[in-house]
């Protein structure tokens, strides 16, 4: 199994414990203004805070951690 799918595999598992999560098109919206922003390390992280923005972006409680301009 590929690095990739491993990571997504872990985040499903993960999302499967939350219960604040939000509306997949708002979640499509997140993970593409994460895809546009200069902080995205890769693929997946934020530089910003480390985390794995697929994840970040899911979660209803989280927001955007850019400074100062939020992108989310």
């Amino acid at each position: 199994m590929e690095t990739d799918e491993q990571a997504r595999k872990l985040v499903e598992e993960q999302l499967q414990l939350e219960t604040d999560l939000v509306s997949d098109d708002l979640y499509e919206e997140r993970l593409n203004q994460c895809k546009s922003c200069p902080a995205l390390s890769g693929q997946f992280t934020c530089t910003h805070c480390g985390c794995y923005v697929e994840y970040r972006a899911k979660l209803a409680y989280k927001t955007c951690p850019y400074p100062f301009n939020p992108k989310w």
